[in-house]
């Protein structure tokens, strides 16, 4: 049933203002409405800024969890499943492609310091799940984002398709990447 405006503006304007303060923060207690009332209302310049640095913190924390898993692949790729429904849900109020871009390469980061041999497992979906967020950033940063801030990932990009085309090169997904991006 459409909600008429005209009815509910009507109401919300004859409401107090302690009425109206209350309303706000038990709406706020929510991080959607939370997120959207920072970046929309609160505090327009650094809103954005300061979920990004809340979502790198929320993946520090996932990033030193312990999960469950037959190998250390098994465990990663929970984390890593983790940490990409940690972006997403902070893409859903954010608007900034750049910062989607920062938090994906941040998460990337976090993988490739993991040592070189637990890249190439045959059967834990580690490699595939890294080159999903790999080709995200890929996308991100070649058709999202202004020409310009090629440069600035550019390095690293080339760097991680280099590591895992050597390491897992079997995998469709990895194999359909390209080699290096100009």
């Amino acid at each position: 049933m459409p909600r008429d405006k005209a009815i509910l503006k009507e109401q919300v304007t004859e409401l107090s203002k302690k009425e109206l303060v209350d309303i706000v923060l038990k709406l706020a207690a929510k991080r959607y409405n939370y997120e959207f009332l920072l970046v929309n209302f609160l505090d327009k310049d650094g809103g954005e800024q300061t979920l990004f640095e809340e979502a790198k913190e929320d993946i520090d924390k996932l990033i030193q969890k312990e999960y469950k898993g037959r190998t250390i692949q098994h465990r990663l790729v929970k984390k890593l499943n983790a940490c990409s429904k940690r972006i997403t849900e902070f893409t859903i109020e954010t608007k900034s492609k750049k910062l989607e871009a920062d938090l994906v390469l941040y998460v990337l980061e976090l993988q490739f310091a993991n040592p070189a041999k637990v890249f190439g497992a045959r059967f834990s979906g580690y490699d595939y799940k890294v080159g999903l967020l790999l080709k995200r950033l890929i996308t991100l940063v070649t058709k999202k984002l202004h020409p310009d801030y090629l440069i600035d990932y550019q390095d690293k990009i080339n760097e991680y398709l280099t590591k895992l085309h050597h390491t897992s090169n079997r995998i469709n997904t990895i194999k359909e990447l390209p080699q290096i991006i100009e």
